[in-house]
Parts: structure tokens; C-alpha cells; sequence
């Protein structure tokens, strides 16, 4: 999530600005997350008091709108308040010519109009229209999917936001519970948020109890079990897995080995094993995400950890029916049989 005229704002930070009624003239809210955008352009929309929303609040359809309706909008004064809003959706349906229409207001924008144009799912089409966006002092932001490498922080930024504290273990619940799913995240923790509390710690109790997910029985119990060589615990788990396959499908499993793995083989090949290296080596954001790297090492050489990354290629390959008919669950069981038992013999 970024804002090119701001690079340090955040969706975090551009929400409480919002809120806070600090207006830029225009707002351009576009990029592939069309969660981050349809969000902001909800607060936008509650920005205006109810009974002024029949006067000074426009929402306009791209597609069904002429640009010089737009335009017209946007001149017309507020009715009896400081400021009028309009937001223009959908713009993303629409052509680049038809946005380099709308740019030539931003040379001079009403004081007292609040533009806001919504493109998702997409970039804006229109070059010139971003550059008039930056030139007249707006906001352009990028809302980009989540990935795996700012999940983490982006769930501590709700967590934040929402006046609760959370637990490592938790966070790597909801990380492989609910994925890259922006807005089943903000929604889970927004639900955990009205039952617990402002100030409450989610806890994996608190998970377990309200979101469904076993604080046992998950991906992130079973990596830490297999960088323990915990087989007991390893195969109660895949059996679990096995008997709750909703909930527990083998590809976010594969996901997860493949994850600890490749992190454990960039691990045995930093010189300077210590925990500020290592951290910084990873891309961990806490050192207490080292402890099932730091077990890891001592359980797995350079070598079986390199067969191991081979045999979770396989399985993903198999699970998707890529040489293999067997069942999926039986393809795991064989998998973790084949970590427990890797001598560090790479088969192509």
C-alpha cells in the first residue's frame, strides 16, 4: 500500500487523515486491492454529515457519466456546509481518454470540493490525469494486494488500529488461516475486536473460540514440530488435517514447509549465525520468529534441507495431479515421512 505523493502514508495513515476530516483536494485510489479502495471511499462517504448528503454528497458511475457531468460537479459551491464530496466509482471500466477529460479541472480545483476518483482492480489508465492529480496536491494510492512478505505487518497495522495487541502465535494463525484475503482479514479482526475489546491481547485461545481455526492443530503447530523432529505431534497433526480437509487444505501446508525450509537453507548458508544476522538475513520482523529456525539448524543439515525443498516441489506437483493419482492426505503423509527420513540425497 503506497501513496506516490506521500510514500511514508500508509492505508492506516490516509484512513486517520480521512477521519480527521484533513482534505486534499482530489484523491486517485487505484491498484489490483480492491478492498483498501472501497474502504476509503466508504469513509469518504461518511465524511459528510446525514443531513447534508442530499446536497453535498455525489456519487457518480464512470461508465454512466459524462466526463463534463463530472466536471460540472465538481464547480458547483457546497449548499449551507464547508465542503462538498465527489466520488467518482468505477473508473476502471472507462478509457484513458475519457479521464484526460476530467484532468483539465485539477488546474484549477474548487476550494471546496473533495474529488475522488476509485479505480479497481487496476492502475488508472490515464497518465495525464495522474499528473494532474499530483500537480494540483492530491493523493494517488496504490492499493496493492498483500503478499507474503507484508502480511505480517499489515495485520499488526489492524491490530493497531483497532486498539488491541497480539501474540506471535496468533499472528501466524490468522497469516495461514485467513491468507491474503485483505478483506476477510480486516473483517476477522474487526469481529475480534468488538468481542474482546479495546486493549485485549488476541491470544490463539481467542482465535480458536471465535474464528474456528484449532490453536493445535494448524500449519504453523506442525512447522514447529517438524523443525522439533516431533514425530508423534507431526502425524496427529496431518491426521487432524486429514479429518478436517475444509479447513486444512495441502497446498497452504506445502506453503508452509516450503516457507520454513527455504528460510532454514538461506539460514545455513549465512556465515554469521547470530540472531541480529539472521534476522536481517530473513526479513523477520521480531527475533522471536527465529526459534524454530534456530532448533531447525540443529535438526537439519544443508544437504537434507536441500532434499527436502525437492520433495515439497514433488508434492505440490502431485497434490495438483502432476504425476500422481494418490489421495492428497496420503501424498502429505509420505511427504512428512520423507522430512523425518531426508539423508540429504537430492533426486531430480
Amino acid at each position: 500500500m503506497a501513496v506516490s505523493s506521500a510514500p511514508a502514508l500508509t492505508f492506516g495513515s490516509l484512513r486517520q487523515t480521512i477521519v480527521k476530516k484533513n482534505f486534499a483536494p482530489v484523491y486517485l485510489l487505484h491498484g489490483e486491492e480492491s478492498y483498501f479502495i472501497d474502504e476509503l471511499a466508504r469513509l469518504f462517504d461518511e465524511a459528510v454529515p446525514e443531513d447534508e448528503r442530499d446536497f453535498n454528497l455525489y456519487t457518480l458511475y464512470a461508465p454512466q457519466t459524462e466526463p463534463a457531468t463530472i466536471v460540472e460537479t465538481c464547480r458547483r459551491f457546497p449548499m449551507m456546509a464547508d465542503r462538498q464530496i465527489v466520488i467518482v466509482k468505477e473508473a476502471q471500466s472507462v478509457s484513458a481518454d475519457y479521464l484526460n477529460k476530467i484532468a483539465p479541472y485539477l488546474n484549477n480545483p474548487v476550494a471546496t470540493t473533495v474529488l475522488v476518483v476509485c479505480s479497481r482492480g487496476a492502475l488508472c489508465k490515464s497518465k495525464e490525469l495522474t499528473g494532474a492529480v499530483r500537480k494540483a496536491g492530491g493523493v494517488i494510492f496504490e492499493s496493492k494486494k498483500l503478499t507474503e512478505r507484508n502480511i505480517e505487518p499489515a495485520i499488526a497495522a489492524i491490530v493497531k488500529e483497532k486498539g488491541l495487541n497480539i501474540e506471535a502465535k496468533s499472528m501466524a494463525m490468522l497469516k495461514e488461516y485467513i491468507g491474503l484475503d485483505a478483506s476477510r482479514l480486516f473483517n476477522e479482526i474487526s469481529k475480534l475486536a468488538m468481542i474482546l475489546g479495546r486493549g485485549s491481547m488476541i491470544t490463539p485461545e481467542s482465535i480458536e473460540r471465535n474464528i474456528g481455526v484449532s490453536k493445535d492443530f494448524n500449519n504453523f503447530e506442525l512447522v514447529d514440530a517438524v523443525a522439533a523432529r516431533n514425530q508423534l505431534k507431526i502425524f496427529r497433526i496431518a491426521a487432524y488435517f486429514e479429518r478436517n480437509p475444509k479447513n486444512n487444505p495441502t497446498v497452504l501446508t506445502a506453503s508452509a514447509l516450503f516457507s520454513f525450509f527455504s528460510d532454514l537453507l538461506i539460514a545455513h548458508f549465512t556465515r554469521d549465525k547470530s540472531s541480529s544476522s539472521l534476522q536481517a538475513a530473513l526479513g523477520y520482523k521480531w527475533s522471536g520468529q527465529l526459534t524454530k529456525i534456530n532448533i531447525g539448524l540443529k535438526n537439519y543439515n544443508a544437504y537434507q534441507v536441500i532434499e527436502i525443498i525437492s520433495a515439497i516441489r514433488r508434492f505440490d506437483a502431485n497434490v495438483k495431479g502432476i504425476g500422481s493419482r494418490q489421495p492428497e492426505y496420503g501424498l502429505l503423509h509420505d511427504l512428512l515421512f520423507h522430512i523425518l527420513n531426508a539423508r540429504g540425497e537430492i533426486i531430480i
